[in-house]
């Protein structure tokens, strides 16, 4: 009878960093979904959050593995003593656990992601009444021996009306104005006092900002929830409806529309960002009307999205890998 491999025995054997049967390099392999609560600095106060965090290294065709239980122990231990020792804001966190991350396993290059539900306070438009609103707060970054680099970012919710339907609405109200015995003029001073029904979405726009700089991820919140139609609350009485309703049919968007807007606002926002920072704007329309959502985006770096805005080129359209790898 064999005898069962004795503890030492199993701890000299390093499976994973035994050569795998295919020998294939790993963009990147690691853990996904951890839980925890950190303690970070936004707007100007420190404050915990809850967070989930995902961090993963590159990994090199002659192991056939990371050591995937290391991970929770190094994130907990970086956290634990990072933010005791002072306060960050959330893409620093994210830099300085990747740091630690490629020392530990031995790594080329680590990547991690920390998003972060937070709370504030809104004030309804028309009641004045205080409202519970969420968000996110993300924080992203990679790590090599030779340099680090992050972005900040945020995911809010707003509302926005379908221009299509809209003008569709308007046009066949026109007709029936017409029928009744409007005159052009009368019908065109109706119309554009009268809100114009269309069918609307709750949006979810993510806005990321790569750069050396700090940027507080509240202007980024703010960019991102004035790019649709209105933004929306948990509470609102009935004034408060009513405005939003108002605001929303008289500032109709496309999903693209928002992508669009939230690029001219940060190119609006940061005139003095460096060239090279990165830009990712991304819209989520959860649609009412059709069995499906819909989606926009717009990636690239900075300086060739202000040259595009001011009438040249697009440039390449690069992507977040692409600029955190490069």
């Amino acid at each position: 009878m064999s005898r069962p491999a004795s503890d030492d025995a199993v701890l000299r054997h390093d499976v994973q960093a035994s050569a795998p049967r295919v020998h294939l390099s790993l963009t990147r392999a690691g853990v996904t979904g951890i839980q925890s609560v950190i303690r970070i600095e936004h707007g100007g106060k420190e404050r915990l959050y809850a967070a989930k965090l995902e961090c993963t290294v590159d990994l090199d065709p002659a192991h056939k593995g990371v050591h995937m239980s290391r991970f929770p122990e190094q994130i907990g231990e970086s956290i634990e003593r990072l933010v005791i020792g002072e306060s960050l804001h959330i893409e620093e966190l994210a830099s300085a656990i990747a740091r630690e991350i490629v020392g530990r396993q031995g790594a080329l290059r680590s990547q991690v992601r920390i998003e972060a539900i937070q709370s504030t306070t809104r004030t309804a438009p028309r009641s004045g009444l205080p409202s519970q609103e969420i968000s996110t707060l993300i924080g992203i970054a990679t790590a090599s021996e030779a340099h680090t680099r992050r972005a900040v970012g945020v995911r809010v919710h707003g509302i926005t009306a379908c221009p299509c339907a809209q003008g569709l609405v308007r046009d066949h109200a026109d007709e029936q104005l017409a029928d009744l015995g409007y005159g052009e003029e009368e019908r065109e001073r109706i119309l554009d006092t009268v809100p114009i029904a269309t069918h609307n979405q709750r949006g979810e726009a993510t806005l990321l900002l790569g750069t050396r700089e700090h940027v507080p991820a509240e202007r980024l919140i703010a960019i991102a929830e004035g790019s649709m139609s209105a933004p929306i609350l948990t509470l609102l009485k009935r004034a408060d409806e009513l405005h939003v309703v108002e605001q929303a049919h008289a500032n109709p968007r496309f999903v693209e529309d928002v992508v669009r807007e939230m690029v001219a606002g940060v190119v609006a926002e940061f005139p003095g960002l460096e060239d090279d920072a990165f830009v990712q704007a991304h819209q989520r329309n959860f649609e009412t009307i059709h069995a499906h959502d819909v989606i926009a985006e717009r990636t690239g770096l900075l300086g060739e999205l202000r040259r595009e805005l001011a009438g040249g080129d697009g440039g390449a359209h690069a992507s977040l890998d692409d600029w955190l790898r490069s």
